[in-house]
């Protein structure tokens, strides 16, 4: 089996997560870090058993033993340090929010396809075992027809303009933190782009968003609403709604272990418990490594389209709540 050698751009906390599932994958090895300090390059390999730290973005790009990169720096600096992976042939597993903007997702995109480079957004969800089995009982149509999607995710943080979460230059806010799991998720279950999106919600006096709603609805009558909020606390559940059933995803619905399954109104559920291996991101990896190994530059479960038509969603509900994004100029 070819081992796919993998670098890590921007050893954050998430990063961290990734890099500890990352090395217990079979055929999988951590081999580079880059940021753009040295110190925490070198702390971070230190840590986690990579061989080389690079004390640039740039260095890690153009490390010839690196196969693919996973960028988990702020929203704003993923397009730039994507085009120029992807550029010297680098595979890239991009954390979500892909990008900040609609347009730096489709520079991204379109520089992946014009090479023929492997990318992927690093959308865990779809991959968590709970909701693989969520979406086959679906699509086997156990539930009916499904019509329609509802999900929330809150939490409670301190207004802190330091913060990257409270920071319109490095992307934060609710939009692009949190409602980025429940539109995927229901674009996941959808399919397609919405062809309405109607955005509410608060701002800080930061200038990024404090919580928001956001009602999709498709061509044929389908919807869903999503819920997300930096002051508000809520379950972090989604359910799947069919014809004849529907499906509760237990929280957190973005890494969940139990999903209920209801395949008429007065079935007490089938309750299944599918809990994900580690902390939930080898299964990314897995599809990755997969993808590289069969030469394949798309995943046919979070296709690049998917990510265009999340991308698209957030942008219009950003216009509507007054928000504007912007890609970083990064210095590699």
């Amino acid at each position: 089996m070819q081992t796919i050698r993998w670098g890590i751009a921007g050893p954050g906390r998430i990063a961290a997560n990734v890099a500890r599932d990352l090395v217990a994958v079979g055929g999988t090895e951590l081999v580079a870090v880059g940021s753009r300090s040295a110190e925490r390059a070198e702390a971070f390999a230190a840590e986690h058993g990579a061989a080389r730290a690079h004390g640039s973005y740039r260095a890690l790009v153009d490390d010839g033993g690196v196969d693919a990169i996973y960028i988990a720096t702020p929203h704003p600096q993923h397009a730039d340090l994507a085009v120029a992976a992807l550029e010297a042939g680098k595979a890239v597993l991009v954390e979500k929010t892909f990008t900040a903007t609609l347009a730096g997702a489709w520079r991204v995109v379109d520089t992946a396809r014009r090479h023929g480079v492997f990318a992927m957004e690093a959308m865990w969800t779809r991959f968590q075992p709970a909701v693989v089995r969520a979406r086959e009982i679906y699509e086997a149509g156990e539930i009916g027809e499904v019509r329609a999607v509802q999900a929330d995710l809150g939490t409670v943080r301190d207004v802190d303009p330091a913060d990257r979460l409270f920071n319109a230059e490095l992307g934060g806010g609710a939009l692009l933190d949190l409602a980025v799991y429940p539109v995927s998720f229901a674009q996941m279950v959808l399919g397609g782009s919405p062809s309405r999106v109607h955005a509410v919600g608060r701002l800080e006096t930061t200038g990024v968003d404090a919580e928001n709603a956001l009602v999709m609805a498709w061509e044929d009558g389908r919807f869903a609403t999503a819920q997300t909020s930096f002051h508000s606390p809520s379950p972090g559940q989604a359910r799947i709604f069919g014809s004849t059933g529907w499906i509760d995803v237990l929280p957190r619905f973005h890494h969940p272990t139990t999903i209920v399954v209801h395949r008429s109104p007065d079935d007490p559920g089938e309750r299944l418990e599918l809990p994900p291996t580690g902390a939930g991101y080898s299964h990314e990896i897995v599809e990755v490594n997969s993808c590289l190994r069969a030469g394949r530059t798309e995943s046919a479960v979070m296709p690049l389209d998917d990510t265009l038509a999340v991308q698209g969603v957030l942008a219009e509900a950003a216009d509507q709540l007054g928000l504007s994004f912007s890609e970083a100029a990064l210095a590699l």
